[in-house]
């Protein structure tokens, strides 16, 4: 047990090592972030208060959406067939997947709660519950990236990652999307915290769901 965590670890210090050593790459996610944030503040005109909470909410979501699937899409893809079977040679499938999905997981967190800040900082705040919003992006960092992971995990076997990924990661997220925009509608509302149990149950489930197939399913896709 303790060889295995200690492996967890060195492989996640690794992905941190990598992504340090690839600042560009990060650069590129706050980039577009700050960018896409600016281009709704002048599409929309927010000075003017014709920004209305629900798209506030809907436009934020797509922008996590899509830097979500720039961030992670390169968890496997950018990997060669030679430092894969080093991999191979080093660590179980089990923990290569699960410190992928952990990194991706912190990545998330990171650009999830930066992205709010400079998105409510530049287009206003008309959230009720900041709690249960901080959860809801919680929730779906966890969700984006254990499906995303895995997703890519799946495209860069083929020999057109990048389309593969784009086609498989929609259908994925789409479910745990409208789960995330329901409850961070209510968090926008200020509505009963009760009201949001169900979709939270829900979004659990779906990742518990995720990471087992994950678990069982990578060693198989590993080998191939």
């Amino acid at each position: 047990m303790a060889k295995s965590v200690q492996q967890l670890g060195a492989l996640m210090r690794k992905e941190f090592l990598l992504e340090w050593r690839q600042r560009y790459a990060l650069n590129g996610m706050l980039l577009y972030i700050v960018g896409a944030v600016f281009v709704c503040y002048l599409s929309f005109n927010a000075r003017r208060g014709q920004l209305t909470p629900i798209v506030w909410n809907t436009l934020f979501w797509i922008i996590l959406l899509f830097t979500a699937i720039n961030a992670i899409a390169k968890s496997f893809v950018q990997e060669r067939a030679g430092r894969q079977l080093y991999y191979y040679t080093l660590a179980s499938p089990q923990q290569i997947i699960l410190s992928k999905i952990l990194y991706n997981t912190t990545l998330m967190v990171v650009l999830a709660l930066l992205g709010f800040s400079v998105y409510a900082f530049v287009l206003g705040n008309p959230v009720n519950d900041v709690p249960l919003y901080v959860l809801t992006l919680l929730l779906g960092a966890i969700g984006f990236a254990a499906s995303l992971t895995l997703v890519s995990g799946i495209a860069s076997k083929a020999e057109n990652p990048a389309t593969l990924m784009a086609v498989l990661s929609f259908p994925t997220i789409l479910p745990l999307l409208l789960m995330l925009l329901k409850i961070s509608k209510n968090a926008l509302d200020g509505l009963d915290r009760s009201v949001s149990w169900n979709e939270i149950i829900i979004i659990l489930a779906v990742d518990a769901i995720v990471l087992t197939l994950s678990w069982l399913l990578f060693p198989f896709l590993w080998r191939s």
